[in-house]
């Protein structure tokens, strides 16, 4: 018995923390979901904040474009962290300090790694308007952040640019754990380096890809420090994903009722995502033999 009680001392905190910093929250918001609550008021509508997300264009329009946001970002920060992870697993000379150089990007604090990027992007003395009109692509200054499309994709470079090092290192990690004796039959029998990358690295850390992938679909998704310094959601909407429009409504416009609507639409499409993303882990799990 005494040993019983022990072992709940010792998660008890472990317990009290998740109830307090997640369930409560977690339980709270979807309660304020079913209401009207603004800064003075609050009285339970049911469920007309699902239904007018529902029925909004707008809204439905925003879901696309957050998927299209993390899909793109995604699957550029994979292809860049596995080319990246290749070259610094090679045995190149100085690889320790291509290893350190390759971590700011995900250290800097994101606001000013942003400011950084405003400064490149801005069309009168940022240093990609300067290039571009240097050599000819642009007759003038452009502003990146000024229009849609532009203002999108500029804020995909820089998701990646601050993701990019955690996944290679990620997968960096996974290819040094990779046996040598795979690589030193291969070569023996006569097998290309792209080969054996093809047919070693990739299966053996193919289950750590999978992983890497869910958990940076999940921070792009939530991302909210990068697009809000960057354009705060515009121009006319065009970098507005789940999260800024959650923000704009909740606590821009105080309308707490609508904002935990959106937050319990973000928690439910999240969990989907996770459930199938971990359904095709268990099956990449089987066919390589972790489990």
């Amino acid at each position: 018995m005494s040993q019983t009680w022990f072992a709940w001392a010792l998660i008890l905190p472990a317990i009290l923390f998740i109830a307090i910093i997640v369930a409560w929250p977690l339980v709270e918001t979807v309660r304020l979901s079913f209401t009207n609550a603004k800064i003075n008021s609050e009285s339970y509508v049911g469920f007309e904040n699902y239904a007018k997300l529902m029925e909004s264009r707008k809204f439905q329009q925003t879901i696309i474009r957050t998927f299209y946001w993390m899909i793109l970002s995604v699957s550029i920060k994979l292809l860049l962290g596995l080319i990246g992870a290749a070259l610094l697993n090679a045995t190149v000379p100085g690889k320790a300090l291509f290893r350190v150089l390759v971590m700011p990007p995900w250290v800097i604090p994101i606001a000013i790694g942003m400011i950084g990027w405003l400064w490149l992007y801005n069309g009168h003395f940022g240093i990609l308007s300067g290039a571009a009109q240097f050599i000819g692509i642009l007759d003038g200054p452009f502003e990146f952040l000024a229009y849609k499309s532009s203002a999108f994709y500029s804020a995909i470079v820089a998701d990646v640019w601050v993701g990019t090092p955690m996944v290679t290192l990620f997968l960096l990690a996974a290819m040094q754990g990779v046996s040598k004796d795979l690589y030193e039959a291969a070569w023996v029998d006569g097998a290309s380096r792209w080969y054996r990358f093809r047919r070693i690295t990739i299966p053996q850390i193919m289950p750590v890809m999978v992983s890497m992938a869910l958990l940076s679909a999940i921070w792009t998704f939530n991302s909210f420090e990068i697009i809000w310094i960057l354009t705060e959601g515009g121009p006319r909407g065009a970098t507005t994903t789940l999260i800024v429009d959650t923000y704009k409504v909740a606590i821009g416009n105080f309308k707490f009722g609508q904002g935990a609507a959106r937050a319990v639409v973000i928690v439910i499409l999240l969990a989907a995502f996770s459930g199938v993303y971990l359904f095709f882990l268990e099956k990449v799990n089987r066919r390589y033999g972790t489990k």
